[in-house]
């Protein structure tokens, strides 16, 4: 299966915080991951995120997609641009 790039969520409950990580598809959410590219909090002001450009760049050119909620926060992170060749090229119409 292809990897994904997705969040794992991390943080005590009610406070949540997540890692950017690249997995197989097949892991449950918070199970076993390849690599760690970053953080994500929300629940700071601003909302920070962390993520390692390079790294992140080497792994979508290898294939890997982004999750629907990953996408979303690499996109804050300027890291893809807004467009659907991020999501493959699929029209959402």
């Amino acid at each position: 299966m292809a990897p994904r790039i997705r969040l794992a969520r991390t943080g005590a409950k009610g406070q949540p915080s997540y890692r950017i990580v690249v997995a197989d598809s097949r892991f449950p959410r918070n199970g076993r991951f390849i690599e760690i590219l970053g953080h994500y909090n929300p629940r700071t002001n601003p909302v920070t995120i962390e993520v390692d450009r390079e790294k992140t760049q080497e792994w979508l050119d290898r294939g890997a997609l982004p999750t629907e909620s990953a996408e979303s926060v690499l996109v804050r992170a300027g890291i893809i641009n807004q467009t659907t060749e991020a999501s493959g090229g699929v029209d959402a119409r």
